[in-house]
């Protein structure tokens, strides 16, 4: 995104490093079994604290992560990326459709079915139901998280990159961390999704960011 080599590449590889090393261990603990129990504590607890009024509210925050609103959002950036001058930094859009790719692959070979209906609340509508059955109901790791974080996460990168305002920047970080929590919260809140499949939709939305964040800050060959 610039044209100058931006501090701390290699310490953000040694970071994808590390929440891919922690993404495998943690489908490993899945596999075996070991979150089970805690996932069910996590469920029956939002359940018994279910408030009827709260759920038309979270639908609409479900609408957050659905691939409608973060595939226009990564769109909406890749476009202005290229009008705005950066070309091939617009690629970064790859790293939204590669996470997507390797999530529906994980939910289609990893055996670990999400919350039962009859326990689960409605979850706001999204394209993403109509593959829900394709993947056998498999739920590690959230979409919706994954995408919540790349598609909020690189916006507040590039906006914190671009913006010459310190407000600005700082309000894009606060707006971002505070979507990736309330979805998180959503997830659990509703139902949809065990307290493992949240936090292993963290650890590849994060790998995805950071993989994004590299390629818009890789070193460019300084103008003649």
């Amino acid at each position: 995104m610039n044209d100058v080599k931006q501090p701390g590449l290699t310490a953000r590889l040694v970071v994808t490093v590390a929440l891919s090393i922690a993404f495998v261990g943690l489908t490993l603990a899945v596999t075996a079994g070991m979150f089970t129990s805690l996932d069910q504590q996590v469920a029956i607890t939002m359940h018994n604290a279910w408030l009827p009024q709260l759920h038309l509210p979270l639908q609409a925050v479900a609408e957050l992560g659905g691939i409608e609103l973060t595939g226009l959002l990564m769109l909406g950036l890749a476009v202005y990326l290229l009008r705005a001058g950066f070309g091939s930094d617009a690629l970064v859009f790859g790293v939204l459709v590669a996470a997507q790719v390797l999530e529906l692959l994980y939910k289609s070979f990893l055996h670990h079915p999400g919350p039962p209906r009859t326990f689960a609340q409605e979850d706001g509508p999204s394209l993403s139901m109509l593959l829900s059955g394709t993947v056998g109901g498999n739920s590690f790791p959230s979409g919706h998280m994954v995408r919540t974080v790349i598609a909020f996460g690189l916006i507040a990168f590039v906006v914190r990159r671009l913006s010459t305002s310190p407000w600005v920047r700082r309000l894009a970080l606060v707006a971002a961390v505070l979507v990736i929590v309330l979805v998180a919260f959503d997830r659990l809140y509703l139902d949809v999704h065990w307290e493992s499949d949240v936090i292993g939709g963290l650890l590849l939305g994060g790998i995805g960011l950071v993989v994004g964040t590299v390629w818009l800050d890789r070193p460019r060959k300084a103008p003649r």
